[in-house]
């Protein structure tokens, strides 16, 4: 069960995994060795799955955000694992859910442009038999956007 020390460290690498242990032990009053304990049983318990650099996909040329909805009446185990391991292998899917409700998969896809995302379209469908229906909703303004979880104290 995590404590509020334990909310508290988690908010705060979620603002910034760079900070310092030194830093993150001062904002939750440990010294550091307690804080550097309860940092690898994060770690060792899956709760910190690992620490990254957010970057920015217009700065770097991926300003299209596109939400694709899939539909398939396949649903063996082994159509399961192949669609599965051909969508990981997809370097501009960057979510991908199992759904409840009218669609089976949804995927969100970051690239450069209409004719990336095409392309992309174009490799996912001749690289996965079964899908019925693949339909997509491109983001016009993204109005918010966080990594964060909200981890109550």
């Amino acid at each position: 069960m995590l404590d509020k020390t334990d909310r508290a460290l988690l908010a705060l690498l979620q603002q910034d995994c760079t900070l310092s242990l030194q830093s993150l032990a001062d904002a939750v009053n440990l010294t550091t060795t307690p804080c550097w304990k309860r940092l690898k049983k994060l770690e060792d318990d899956g709760i910190i799955r690992g620490r990254v650099a957010l970057l920015d996909g217009e700065k770097l040329g991926l300003g299209l955000t596109a939400f694709m909805f899939v539909k398939t009446h396949q649903h063996s185990s082994e159509w399961y694992q192949a669609f599965v391991e051909a969508v990981q292998t997809l370097p501009e899917v960057m979510a991908f859910y199992r759904m409840a409700g009218e669609y089976d998969y949804l995927l969100r896809i970051q690239v450069a442009d209409m004719k990336c995302y095409d392309r992309f379209y174009k490799r996912l469908v001749n690289s996965v038999p079964g899908l019925i229906d693949v339909t997509s909703s491109f983001a016009m303004e993204e109005i918010k956007y966080t990594t964060a979880l909200p981890v109550t104290l």
